[in-house]
């Protein structure tokens, strides 16, 4: 029989199977995130199986219940529609990219031309988990050096910082991407001239990338302190934007990797409730925007680390259902990539070799691959196969495409 449900409620009736709880559990556990009195038990047990029947909560329930399974809000229930930017350049600025480039050539930039630049670099942004990585950074690099040569042209003093910010995030992306294809080198480059951009231009959103992309860097190669020395870095420097999300995000995967559980339950903590008190992002697509949906991913990959395995299972299909359209077009190649490897580990500890295979095969799969960051978690599930199946000749040809992987980016190579 098919589950017409929901998917918020076929959800939380998942995370509380996961926790072993009653719905009786489940209500008493509620009562601890909210912030009046509750009706009594009873009542609020019929209210808990209506919800799990697919009954919407309201808007004072909604927050309650994201708060308990350790997400936020908009992760767990419908959110607004996301915006189609396929055509937004032309729709908003009336301007095509041949037309971009020859304004650009005239002695001096009208406001137009900066509108229609900011809309490019959007869209550029917003390209990241699909476009093909060689394709990106080579049209990541062209509008790079277009906008920089502007500094040669008559600005303003707000034209001149407008472009230096237009700058550092066309950096950070162009820095993602190197990293992502395995040039480290080229990418901290990249990554220094971007945190240099975001200070000339007093930014302080493109600076705190500027220190993810360093925690970012320093966690796929294992430096799980200097993640967290990033990571608190780039808190500092933009606590009130979305990525101080991330950040808190990268800090936990720290702490998971370094084996200290309550730091990592603290981390995710302070992250789920920033997340919780900002704005629904305009745009999802674009890597910059932490979305809701990102928060479960990164409690995904702390679960999987500390073994609670039942948990990050479910947040895996979570993140694989909301990273997938209904016609099985992916929306999140690399975070779906990464789901795979955590069902792969599961089915690993569970003794399931032929699943935990099948996930983690179809995990190398992708055209779309952080390679890094691929490498850096497929590295615990090639640890579990030769703990449990050393001897068997499929997990030996899984470990071997592995290593195919990481010769090909010898920087990473796991262990």
């Amino acid at each position: 029989m098919t589950d017409d449900r929901p998917a918020w409620a076929r959800r939380i009736a998942a995370e509380r199977q996961a926790r072993d709880w009653s719905q009786r559990d489940a209500v008493r556990a509620l009562r601890a995130h909210a912030p009046t009195e509750l009706p009594a038990d009873e009542s609020m047990i019929r209210q808990w199986k209506r919800w799990e029947s697919g009954q919407a909560p309201n808007d004072f329930y909604q927050p309650i219940i994201a708060a308990l399974f350790g997400t936020v809000t908009h992760a767990l229930f419908p959110a607004p529609a996301r915006r189609d930017g396929d055509k937004e350049i032309l729709a908003a600025s009336g301007m095509e990219t041949l037309e971009i480039v020859s304004r650009l050539n005239r002695s001096d930039v009208d406001s137009a031309t900066l509108d229609a630049l900011r809309i490019t670099t959007d869209r550029l942004c917003s390209e990241y988990p699909f476009m093909p990585s060689a394709q990106l950074l080579i049209e990541g690099r062209q509008w790079l050096r277009r906008v920089v040569d502007l500094h040669t042209k008559s600005l303003t003093l707000a034209q001149h910082r407008e472009v230096l910010a237009l700058s550092g995030w066309l950096a950070l992306l162009v820095g993602c991407v190197e990293y992502d294809t395995g040039d480290r080198h080229a990418a901290e480059s990249t990554r220094r001239a971007a945190l240099s951009l975001a200070t000339e231009s007093d930014h302080p959103e493109v600076a705190g990338w500027a220190h993810e992309m360093r925690a970012w860097f320093a966690l796929t190669t294992g430096d799980y302190r200097g993640v967290i020395a990033a990571a608190q870095a780039g808190a500092e420097t933009a606590a009130h934007h979305g990525v101080a999300v991330q950040l808190a995000g990268q800090e936990a995967k720290a702490w998971a990797r370094l084996g200290d559980r309550r730091q990592v339950e603290v981390a995710l903590d302070k992250g789920r409730r920033l997340l919780e008190g900002m704005p629904y992002p305009e745009n999802l697509d674009n890597h910059f925007v932490v979305d809701p949906a990102k928060f479960d991913f990164y409690a995904m990959d702390c679960y999987r680390l500390v073994g609670e395995d039942r948990l990050a299972r479910t947040l895996a299909s979570e993140v694989l259902r909301a990273g997938t359209d209904f016609d099985g077009t992916e929306r999140s190649p690399m975070r779906n990539a990464e789901a795979r490897v955590t069902l792969g580990v599961t089915a690993a500890r569970e003794g399931d070799l032929e699943q935990a295979l099948i996930h983690g095969e179809r995990a190398l799969q992708g055209d779309r691959q952080s390679v890094p960051s691929l490498i850096m978690t497929s590295r615990e599930l090639a640890a579990v196969m030769r703990q449990r199946y050393s001897t068997e000749p499929a997990a030996q040809d899984y470990l071997n495409h592995l290593q195919d992987l990481g010769r090909a980016k010898p920087g990473f190579l796991p262990s």
